[in-house]
């Protein structure tokens, strides 16, 4: 008994809300579409240029740190969830697969080449996330400090980075 009074007011409050969410549409006003059309045919009779991209920019530190930091958290987060995935889909355990890539037998060269390409977006997205939390609060907008806060991350994600793959060994953890 409930639910059919329930249904029924709820229809009840529709039906008086219906001219409110209809559609009301002036003789005078036009759709986006039509004002999209009559712009760029206006900027085409004027033979006005698209807007540049990112030919026009010169490069500069704060642009690349910027995207640098973009690309690395995309890159971490497509890892993360890729790896995921096939961690599932894979047949056995941890231990079956890491004893398969162990017995790969890679060169110490690739291996290590490796380990800079999983260390290098963690550590400079780590140390760079700090600088913007620096930012958040306030500090470090001048444009000698943002420079040489980006020279400085820069060479403490290269040294803690090179710290991750030859400093660490598995028999010190």
């Amino acid at each position: 008994m409930a639910l059919l009074v329930r249904s029924l007011g709820r229809q009840t409050c529709l039906l008086k809300q219906m001219p409110l969410l209809a559609a009301r549409r002036s003789n005078k006003a036009t759709t986006a579409y039509e004002e999209m059309s009559r712009f760029w045919a206006r900027n085409r009779a004027l033979k006005r240029p698209l807007s540049p991209f990112l030919t026009v920019y010169k490069p500069h530190l704060a642009m690349m740190t910027s995207l640098t930091h973009r690309v690395t958290g995309v890159a971490m987060q497509v890892v993360i969830c890729g790896t995921s995935i096939i961690l599932l889909c894979v047949p056995g355990d941890f231990k079956d697969n890491l004893e398969l890539l162990k017995n790969l037998s890679l060169a110490p060269v690739i291996v290590y080449g490796l380990k800079y390409i999983f260390a290098f977006p963690v550590t400079y997205h780590f140390l760079n996330g700090i600088r913007h939390l620096a930012w958040d609060g306030g500090y470090g907008f001048g444009l000698k400090t943002l420079y040489k806060s980006g020279y400085f991350v820069m060479a403490l994600t290269a040294v803690v980075s090179t710290y991750f793959v030859f400093g660490i060994k598995p028999s010190a953890m």
